[in-house]
């Protein structure tokens, strides 16, 4: 491939890095607003869902789906919305950066789901980065166990349900073009949160029961939609032009952002212990990179590779 086509892909992956925190930060702060988490969700689903649909339709793609592709979409669907609500659930009380780095444990997950489903081969060496990147996570998750309690256990749930996500979207992307994925992946989305929300107005569970939103909030809301959007149909032509194994390692650029956002506008920087932790969680990542793209190289050309999965998406609101 040549350098002319892959430096867009690289300037698409770069743009993902710094949108992404965007969505993340609109959450945070709809969420430290009063919104509740299932309310912020739903309004992903929803914004996205508009915004989707005039492109695919513009783009001149079909809106049918065989009955084997809905199945798909939907379970798609279902792991992002616990992905999302997840995701916010912890970073309405914990700092952008730390809620992201626990998150960054999914391309670890996927190795190993990976290996469970698919037989990928894991080296000895992926094993040990993995375990080693789980340390990590541990040095990230013990100080913000500690002042924020089982919040900051959410996060694992995002990466758990997101790497489950990134399956799906494999098995599926071979016969599904990843733009209108988006939208079928967006409505559906939509119409699981929805009952929901509509369910649980004025009972007992305060981040089910929806709100009215007031000033600042609506923009809050529409941000995490416009920014999920923006930021994955970077990634997603991103790909188009470079190959997942070029990108992968420019996704950890997303900390660097995090954090640059959550000191600006929170007011939050990690501690030792925690700065520790991503910088493990981002060599160890580095390092499994480094072997698929070695162990990639190495596999016999009469033996067919599975198709690689996309750069290691931190789960966050985004997906």
């Amino acid at each position: 491939m040549s350098q002319d086509r892959i430096l867009p892909g690289i300037v698409l992956m770069l743009a993902f890095c710094v949108l992404a925190p965007l969505l993340d930060t609109c959450a945070k702060l709809a969420a430290e607003g009063g919104i509740p988490v299932g309310q912020i969700t739903t309004a992903r689903f929803l914004v996205q869902t508009l915004l989707m649909l005039p492109i695919v339709l513009a783009m001149g793609h079909s809106l049918r789906m065989t009955p084997r592709a809905l199945v798909f979409v939907t379970l798609r669907a279902v792991m992002l919305v616990i992905s999302t609500f997840t995701f916010v659930s912890g970073v309405k009380v914990m700092p952008l950066a730390d809620t992201l780095a626990i998150v960054f444990v999914e391309p670890f997950i996927l190795l190993f789901l990976g290996w469970l489903i698919f037989g990928d081969r894991i080296g000895p060496r992926r094993i040990v980065a993995s375990a080693v990147g789980f340390v990590g996570v541990l040095l990230v998750i013990q100080p913000a166990f500690d002042t924020f309690g089982l919040v900051a256990l959410w996060p694992l749930g995002t990466a758990l349900s997101f790497s489950f996500y990134m399956l799906v979207t494999r098995a599926i992307s071979a016969y599904m073009h990843p733009v209108p994925m988006q939208l079928h992946t967006s409505w559906t989305g939509l119409l699981i949160c929805l009952p929901l929300m509509m369910a649980f107005d004025g009972g007992p569970v305060p981040e089910l029961d929806p709100i009215w939103p007031m000033g600042l909030m609506w923009l809050w809301l529409l941000g995490v939609g416009v920014w999920a959007s923006a930021s994955h149909m970077c990634m997603t032509y991103a790909l188009r032009f470079a190959p997942a194994a070029t990108l992968a390692p420019l996704h950890y650029l997303e900390i660097v952002v995090a954090v640059t956002l959550g000191w600006a506008i929170f007011g939050d920087l990690p501690n030792r212990e925690t700065m520790l932790g991503i910088v493990i969680i981002v060599a160890s990542g580095l390092y499994v990179i480094h072997r698929e793209r070695i162990a990639a190289r190495q596999a016999p050309a009469q033996v067919p590779v599975p198709a690689p999965l996309s750069p290691p998406q931190a789960a966050t609101a985004e997906g």
